[in-house]
């Protein structure tokens, strides 16, 4: 189940976050960096972008948000344990799904190098780059979808 994330697990979900990142095999200096900016905070609540995958217990979260024809798939971490079983794709299915609904025609997504390939079975092709917010002098794959182009449940049976 998709729902929205709940103040009292705002530390449980930064945490989340930092074993998925960790799960690329970064080493210690660059998890340092990440974590100083991965960190979810009661204001991602109160906007309502932050959505958790919940079976029994948070398994995944993403933060989509929708200006105007753009979304942006702002956050899309998923624990370790539940990778591979379809939690990153509902997620990215309800993505789509409601910034389609919110009038967006594309979404961009500055990914991890290591989940290029997963964006890209969801739809998503690399647009160009974008500075890290952590490393300094690395630059991350921009990824776009467009949204008008797709068909009703395009990522449900991929």
């Amino acid at each position: 189940m998709i729902r929205p994330a709940r103040l009292d697990e705002l530390d449980a979900l930064t945490d989340l976050m930092h074993r998925s990142k960790a799960h690329w095999g970064y080493d210690e200096d660059f998890m340092k960096a990440a974590r100083a900016v991965l960190v979810l905070t009661p204001r991602d609540i109160e906007s309502d972008e932050l959505r958790v995958f919940d079976n029994n217990g948070p398994q995944g979260l993403c933060k989509l948000v929708v200006r105007e024809n753009r979304a942006d798939l702002d956050k899309l971490f998923v624990d370790p344990e539940a990778m591979g079983q379809g939690v990153g794709r509902a997620l990215v299915s309800w993505a789509i799904d409601q910034a389609r609904a919110q009038g967006a025609t594309q979404m961009q997504i500055e990914a991890d190098p290591d989940a290029v390939p997963f964006y890209e079975r969801m739809g998503a092709r690399v647009i160009g780059g974008v500075p890290s917010e952590a490393i300094v002098g690395r630059t991350l794959p921009l990824m776009q979808i467009d949204l008008s182009g797709l068909a009703p449940d395009a990522c449900g049976s991929i």
